[in-house]
């Protein structure tokens, strides 16, 4: 069999990563905050502050808090999965692998990541911008992969899913379209900030049509900050790894030509620099996404595939967002939360110890 040419191996993940580097610039010039085009546990946390489930920064005089905003690349996302998937007849609604195990674990990454401020996108999208402690932070994602590639070898799995029904498939999706309505309607009883990062935002529909060819770029090439250091350990295939390092590249350059590119641990957007919180937040989220079968980006994909499995683990991350933030789990831009913070994170990693030991299968041979 002749090999693969290097375009036809890499050429839609690189070009997917460069896109999605280049989209998350645009946003950012655009209005949304520092560093953040993209941020799926930032976007899902605003999103449940403007839906009341976490009021973090609350105001009682304006009404609002400070990360309260229906973010509209959120619902790009996944609807533009589900539109590619229901073309290429890749829509195949399916679910009941553990969800109720991928909702708690899907609480404690969620947890992860806003101890270190981003889910792993915005880890890379941090690090073109020159956050040196999005680097500690890739430095305790890629030592929670590797635990999670031991379990994985160990026979790790929370099992099969099984064929559902075409409604079942469509929910998720239907909601997404739900919070479209509500994000141009601005009724009086959804929260929006006035201040902090949940008031900076890029135009809706701009933002929306980004996330569109985002979400279809992302179904196609099936990217996946998790499966990249994973595949990469387990396979030695480094088509993932390529698109990881394209985003890099792409915002690096973004970010040079506009002269946003700031190189330092101190005085980063929306970022702290307590090294050894930035590195377990980000252990307990690669380990826990090992766990799910894909990171937070890879779960909003897949829900919009119909995968109700990964429908549920998202509606974990929302619920892993407020209670962060009604508990004071969450970081901030002058360091972690004012909550039991240790004590969450400890939590976590015996939460994941117990899922992982407990759905250990015996291999054969």
């Amino acid at each position: 069999m002749p090999k693969e040419s290097f375009v036809k191996r890499y050429g839609l993940l690189i070009g997917t990563g460069l896109a999605v580097g280049a989209a998350a610039v645009l946003l950012t010039a655009l209005g949304n905050p520092a560093n953040m085009g993209f941020c799926i546990a930032c976007f899902l946390r605003d999103i449940a502050g403007a839906l009341n489930f976490q009021r973090a920064g609350f105001d009682a005089e304006v009404g609002t808090g400070i990360v309260q905003y229906i973010r509209p690349e959120i619902i790009g996302l996944v609807l533009g999965s589900t539109v590619i998937a229901m073309v290429r007849k890749e829509f195949r609604p399916k679910g009941g692998s553990s969800p109720m195990i991928r909702f708690i674990v899907a609480v404690f990454v969620m947890i992860g990541a806003l101890v270190f401020l981003g889910c792993p996108l915005r880890m890379v999208i941090r690090i073109g911008g020159g956050d040196l402690n999005a680097v500690v932070g890739l430095v305790g994602f890629a030592i929670g992969i590797l635990i999670g590639i031991v379990c994985l070898k160990r026979g790790f799995s929370l099992r099969r899913a099984y064929q559902q029904s075409m409604t079942e498939g469509l929910i998720f999706p239907a909601l997404m379209v739900v919070l479209l309505v509500l994000v141009l309607m601005h009724p009086s009883f959804i929260v929006f900030s006035a201040a902090g990062p949940g008031s900076m935002a890029a135009p809706i529909l701009v933002a929306f049509a980004v996330a569109l060819v985002v979400g279809v770029l992302a179904q196609r090439s099936r990217l996946c900050m998790v499966g990249g250091i994973r595949d990469a350990v387990m396979f030695r295939d480094f088509r993932l790894v390529s698109a990881f390092i394209a985003i890099i590249v792409a915002v690096l350059v973004g970010n040079l030509a506009l002269s946003k590119f700031t190189l330092g641990f101190e005085g980063q957007p929306i970022a702290h620099s307590e090294a050894l919180w930035n590195l377990l937040g980000m252990v307990l989220v690669g380990w826990g996404s090992v766990l799910l079968g894909g990171c937070p980006l890879r779960q909003l994909i897949l829900a919009g595939e119909g995968n109700t499995d990964s429908a549920v683990t998202v509606t974990g991350f929302v619920v892993g967002a407020a209670v962060s933030h009604n508990f004071g789990l969450a970081s901030s831009g002058t360091g972690i939360g004012t909550g039991p913070v240790a004590i969450a994170v400890v939590v976590g990693f015996v939460v994941l110890a117990v899922v992982s030991v407990m759905n250990m299968q015996k291999l054969e041979g």
